[in-house]
């Protein structure tokens, strides 16, 4: 069943993550637990899931796609870290859980997602993969967290806080396509590079990708008006309080949600060719329309 499939591939990411992460009693002890802390408690697992249906999509042996699961989750959770801290977000809760920063200290949090980079691009380099394909995955891994990716994306959010309204609605896309969307089509992108894609097949599953990095983010934002704390594990209502650029903010909460539906129609007619191949990053598609948290 696709239900068995996905629960399998998140654990088998949390195992990769547990493996390749520090041992918490070894010296520095103190950034190897803010590390731990960082990744292990909880979360989606979107972009690793993404890894594995994107290569289960192509054939790719699950062996080879640990790599990329694992190094696309720690950039997602090195962001997370730096994007709770109290000179961007100044967030106090994560999954449900005291944020790094919160549980440890500024500093530690700085180095803990600092390491967290490096490790990623670490494990990525020893993917059991051709010297050509582990080239492709850092490139594809490094360009989408850069000034040209999710950094850049971040910047350009933290230049719209405080005058979120100022920004039309294809600015805040592109701010998104950039802060939230280029790791996602990463994620996607290579798991389709472990199985042997072609540029055709790359080219469509990047139009699927992009549709539903925008789509996660559209519901993020309905989320923070419509949910709570204690139900998205993080503090809702942020968004407004520190008047950010939101989609609710500059075309209202039901023009969202028809945008959401938008998305939806995007990514099935991107990933039309592929048929029930592709039964999997549908089913990720909708968890990200539908989610709760």
């Amino acid at each position: 069943m696709l239900e068995d499939r996905l629960i399998g591939w998140r654990h088998r990411a949390d195992v990769a993550l547990a493996r390749v992460l520090p041992d918490p009693d070894v010296s520095p002890r103190r950034l190897h637990a803010a590390m731990r802390h960082a990744v292990l408690l909880g979360g989606k697992r979107m972009r690793p899931l993404l890894v594995h249906a994107s290569g289960a999509l192509f054939g790719a042996d699950e062996a080879l796609l640990d790599a990329p699961a694992a190094a696309v989750e720690l950039i997602h959770a090195y962001s997370l870290v730096h994007d709770d801290l109290p000179a961007m977000d100044d967030d106090a809760l994560r999954r449900g859980q005291p944020t790094v920063h919160v549980a440890f200290d500024e500093a530690t949090a700085i180095l803990a997602g600092d390491a967290l980079q490096s490790l990623a691009f670490a494990v990525l380099s020893e993917a059991p993969a051709s010297d050509a394909v582990r080239v492709a995955l850092l490139r594809s891994l490094a360009e989408a967290a850069g000034a040209a990716g999710m950094c850049g994306g971040q910047a350009l959010d933290l230049d719209a806080t405080g005058n979120g309204t100022t920004l039309d609605v294809a600015a805040l896309e592109r701010l998104h396509a950039l802060k939230t969307g280029a790791l996602i089509r990463a994620a996607v992108r290579m798991g389709a590079l472990c199985g042997g894609a072609s540029d055709a097949e790359l080219a469509a599953l990047d139009r699927y990708a992009t549709a539903l990095g925008l789509a996660f983010q559209v519901r993020d934002d309905i989320l923070d008006v419509e949910g709570d704390s204690a139900t998205l594990g993080k503090t809702a209502g942020k968004d407004a309080a520190q008047d950010k650029a939101t989609f609710p903010a500059l075309i209202g909460l039901e023009a969202s949600k028809a945008r959401l539906q938008q998305l939806a129609t995007e990514m099935e007619a991107a990933l039309a060719p592929f048929g029930h191949r592709a039964d999997a990053l549908a089913a990720l598609g909708r968890m990200a329309i539908e989610r709760q948290h």
